[in-house]
């Protein structure tokens, strides 16, 4: 079973971001939990039934891509492709994601893609504070064993978790921010699925790209 310090951690960094005002201090992840194997983890994801979410899934969405990636891509939750294929950000927006890393050289494969929740909430609802609670501590160990060199924020719930705020989009991005006690340096761009309703935002996306595949190449 998953610490449960490490489950509060995340859960009133998630009410916090919601206007809740907890305060409660930092601690490193405890050395057992540090220690899984990336096999072990990922079977614990496949049996969790720690919330709800587990009953009306189709499959896990555990993740996908380089376990040594440098980049670290974070999204909110499987949506209806996702659930079905058991891949993080396919369909459209997938497609448009691949096209937004072949911009600045990098390959789907290059990187690592993951979501706050591994499964998703029925009719693509915002994921609810306890199953974040809940489900965070598989994100929490991913990136451990992952120690990107960079994080990507996905999207508004993603950069809003990650960085326990509730700053609009358009003020988050285009900044660099360092993610926990770790300090891994976050970055924050728009959402594929936002940027299919609002493609004059591309241009933007575009440039925060830039921005991260500069701060890899320096």
């Amino acid at each position: 079973m998953f610490c449960y310090d490490l489950i509060m951690i995340n859960q009133n960094a998630y009410l916090d971001a919601m206007g809740i005002q907890v305060w409660q201090e930092q601690t490193a992840a405890p050395a057992e939990f540090a220690s899984s194997d990336w096999d072990e983890l990922q079977k614990q994801a496949h049996a969790c039934a720690l919330c709800d979410l587990h009953k009306t899934r189709t499959h896990v969405v555990f993740g996908v891509g380089n376990k040594q990636a440098e980049i670290l891509l974070i999204g909110e939750a499987p949506g209806a492709n996702e659930d079905l294929q058991g891949e993080p950000f396919v369909g459209r927006a997938g497609m448009l994601l691949n096209s937004m890393l072949k911009s600045i050289g990098l390959k789907r494969e290059d990187v690592y893609i993951a979501n706050i929740l591994k499964c998703r909430p029925p009719g693509n609802r915002d994921p609810l504070p306890q199953e974040v609670a809940l489900c965070t501590p598989f994100l929490t160990q991913q990136i451990v064993l992952i120690k990107p060199k960079v994080i990507v924020a996905v999207g508004r719930i993603s950069a809003h978790f990650l960085l326990n705020t509730t700053e609009a989009m358009g003020r988050l991005r285009g900044r660099q921010y360092q993610y926990s006690v770790n300090e891994i340096p976050l970055f924050v761009i728009y959402h594929p699925a936002y940027l299919l309703r609002s493609p004059g935002e591309k241009a933007k996306a575009y440039l925060d790209l830039l921005t991260i595949k500069k701060f890899l190449d320096s």
